[in-house]
């Protein structure tokens, strides 16, 4: 069995959800690796940060968002809305500001308690069956990257590790 592990490097822009296509990027990766057979994780390691699978939609919204990505981002401002505020939540503490500040992050930097919650709720991870080489993705699936932090723009890292023969 092989085991690949490699590493997609995207540009949040900060200001609003930034969501990144990595379909064709997932799709070398495998075809690289010679896999026929196994399992494509897609994984974030940033907990502000989400991996999922939707279908492209190819109309845009003013904001440049395809209109699912911006229905998905006005669906979480109504139940879950973006931190604007401090006290707004809970998260950040009083602890987790002066931890913050010792690790160079300012008061705005830690006000992106709603990118926590909406990536607990979207999910950190793609599991994605790899069948004769390639994805089974569906027929309109696409791999999708999402910093909810709208803090700042941010350098942010996917993993994509493939375990198949």
């Amino acid at each position: 069995m092989k085991i690949i592990r490699d590493t997609i490097k995207v540009t949040s822009t900060g200001g609003r959800p930034t969501f990144h296509t990595l379909t064709e990027r997932v799709k070398s990766i495998i075809s690289e690796s010679g896999v026929k057979s196994g399992i494509c994780l897609v994984y974030s390691r940033h907990t502000t940060c989400a991996v999922m699978i939707d279908e492209d939609s190819f109309d845009k919204a003013y904001t440049g968002l395809t209109y699912l990505q911006q229905d998905l981002t006005d669906v979480f401002e109504k139940i879950i809305p973006t931190c604007r505020k401090e006290g707004q939540y809970m998260h950040p503490g009083p602890e987790l500001t002066v931890f913050a500040a010792n690790h160079g992050e300012d008061k705005p930097g830690t006000l992106n308690t709603d990118a926590h919650l909406r990536s607990s709720i979207m999910g950190r991870s793609e599991s994605i069956p790899i069948i004769d080489g390639s994805m089974e993705l569906g027929e309109f699936g696409h791999i999708y990257f999402v910093d909810f932090d709208h803090t700042r723009a941010r350098e942010r890292q996917v993993t994509v590790q493939i375990l198949g023969e």
